[in-house]
């Protein structure tokens, strides 16, 4: 039996189990739903299982409260097969008042399918959003740095292991539990099986509707090539239209995006302004993230060569893994990311907020050498910034694909990625 590789998102669970009637962990496929839950339930029941295809249709058709029955926490693997679940488990919750009682997983954001309306959930079911493993779940990040302890103003000091080359492999096998212990010709190949997936039977599965996978990859590869962006809806219908005689609608375009959304591959990074001193016009247009920068090295067909002789678009896919990262350390301390871009295109990456208001700016930059700019525009920031209503940031961060980590004389946090946990 494959031994159990901790998670960020298990302490997590387990303190919602402790208040809330059941946990619904939604996720991309392969990310580790099913692996972690198994590894806190009690009883499970995986509902995609074939070889009982017909017992569960009965049940479903009958009587499905007997899905629930087994000890508690339950799992109920892939829910979303059969919908009815949700409101089977809302009515027993109800009707216990019990906390800790099942656990859900689904790689389909069911809530939001064109299927049989659902009750809410409100006060009795959490959902909650797991990702592929962050560098310090699968290791690769040593973790002697908090990103918490960054917030709270503490000195920092260490030297990660990862080079250039160590970056570089793990934005290509990215953050899937399969491919963190396969052989290297192997790992990469994993990827590009789950995207054809994806393009060729996930997108029909969703919701029943047939759509073309030709137009999906074409629109993941637009995805893909503006990884890390603020790109609007048009240019990925004219990058995809390049390609296709007919031209296809911006409603098209939306449903497919959509159709990425719920099954947890394509994210939004919304914008924020910080209660600016001046009235600049703001940019809007949220940024696009994929749930792991793996996904856009397959969906384009890069190889390693590929990445080294670009690191100008490398440096973009390294935001995106740091991105990966950083929503799952936020998420751990209840905090969320945005990014900040004018009209006269000055950017700051990502913003991160706490619950209690604090917050700090945040660079990404792959090599050394962009440090030194990228702390000159941290600090330009925060002149912008009005502090009697925004309040002081904690702090100012540049992560970086380089060795390095320490606070420079000016206050700014210089991170490598491969010393950062949450």
């Amino acid at each position: 039996m494959k031994e159990y590789m901790p998670r960020i998102m298990d302490n997590i669970i387990e303190d919602k189990l402790k208040y809330m009637g059941a946990v619904v962990i939604e996720g991309p496929k392969w990310c580790g739903k099913s692996t972690t839950a198994k590894n806190i339930a009690k009883s499970f029941i995986e509902l995609q299982d074939p070889d009982n295809k017909i017992q569960y249709d009965n049940i479903n058709n009958t009587k499905p409260s007997l899905f629930l029955v087994g000890e508690k926490p339950r799992l109920l693997d892939e829910w979303q097969t059969y919908p009815v679940i949700w409101d089977s488990i809302r009515a027993d919750v109800d009707k216990t008042g019990l906390k800790g009682q099942y656990l859900l997983t689904g790689s389909t954001n069911a809530l939001n399918v064109d299927t049989k309306p659902l009750h809410s959930g409100t006060g009795r079911i959490v959902r909650l959003t797991m990702r592929p493993m962050t560098l310090y779940e699968s290791k690769d990040s040593d973790g002697k740095i908090s990103l918490n302890d960054i917030i709270n103003g503490k000195n920092v000091s260490a030297i990660s292991k990862l080079e250039l080359e160590d970056i570089i492999n793990v934005i290509i096998r990215g953050g899937w539990p399969d491919t963190i212990n396969l052989a290297s010709e192997y790992k990469y190949k994993v990827v590009k099986d789950y995207v054809k997936s994806l393009i060729n039977e996930e997108i029909k599965t969703v919701d029943s509707v047939e759509r073309d996978p030709l137009k999906m990859e074409s629109i993941l590869k637009s995805i893909s090539r503006n990884i890390s962006t603020a790109t609007n809806k048009q240019t990925i219908i004219s990058d995809t239209n390049n390609i296709f005689s007919n031209e296809i609608s911006k409603p098209t375009i939306n449903d497919y995006l959509t159709t990425l959304e719920k099954l947890f591959v394509l994210e939004y990074v919304p914008a924020t302004n910080l209660n600016l001193r001046s009235s600049i016009q703001l940019r809007t247009t949220p940024k696009l993230e994929l749930v792991d920068p793996s996904i856009a090295v397959a969906a384009l067909s890069l190889t390693k060569n590929d990445l080294i002789n670009d690191l100008n678009f490398t440096g973009f896919l390294f935001e995106n893994l740091c991105y990966r990262d950083l929503k799952v350390y936020a998420d751990a301390i209840n905090a969320n990311l945005f990014y900040y871009r004018d009209n006269k295109n000055f950017e700051v990456d990502f913003i991160l907020k706490t619950e209690n208001d604090k917050w700090g700016a945040i660079e990404v930059k792959l090599g050394a050498k962009q440090i030194e700019e990228a702390a000159q525009n941290l600090i330009k920031f925060k002149e912008k910034v009005n502090l009697e209503k925004s309040g002081e940031p904690s702090f100012l961060m540049i992560i970086t694909g380089s060795n390095l980590s320490y606070v420079r004389e000016d206050g700014v946090y210089v991170v490598s990625i491969g010393n950062l946990k949450n």
